[in-house]
């Protein structure tokens, strides 16, 4: 069993998902310094553990897993809040929280708000708007279903959006 592991996660095998992860750490990040240290430090892990590689989920999905939870730390490690000004309310035209995003004041008003919000639901809302993975995808990061992303995205939309009316954001 032990040989199987190591075919699996042969340099050849993890050359053919760096392409791949980049993509992952550059939707994660959105900076392209960034992704590419993500990812050099994600392959770095993956080399160095291996061994601990089960083969329950794809390669894929395990090294997004080491690369999401890089870029976590690598947010901890910021712990920045950025402050607003006053005039960054957003008027209630209907927008959604995705078309908010979009705005920079106001997205950065929605991760003020992720701040504070408890897991899994900042991660779940983080890739869904800003990373734009499908739910399969989030689902998968998680070992959970499709219903769970979708419902964990949708109670965390809800909790912004109505932190956001509080504050007068929207």
């Amino acid at each position: 069993m032990g040989r199987k592991k190591k075919e699996i996660i042969s340099e050849d095998v993890l050359c053919a998902e760096y392409e791949a992860v980049y993509r992952y750490a550059l939707v994660l990040c959105r900076n392209d310094a960034d992704a590419q240290d993500i990812t050099q430090e994600t392959f770095l892990k993956a080399v160095n553990a291996a061994g601990q590689f089960q083969g329950d989920s794809s390669l894929y999905t395990w090294l997004c897993v080491i690369a999401k939870n890089i870029w976590l730390d690598r947010l901890k490690k910021r712990n920045r809040e950025v402050p607003l000004d006053e005039n960054t309310a957003v008027s209630d035209s209907g927008l959604s929280v995705e078309r908010w995003a979009e705005d920079r004041d106001v997205s950065l008003a929605i991760h003020r708000v992720l701040q504070c919000m408890a897991e899994p639901y900042k991660e779940v809302f983080s890739l869904r708007v800003f990373g734009q993975l499908p739910f399969a995808e989030i689902a998968s990061l998680f070992g959970k279903t499709e219903n769970w992303a979708r419902v964990t995205y949708h109670r965390a939309r809800r909790t912004i959006t109505e932190t956001l009316r509080k504050e007068g954001m929207v």
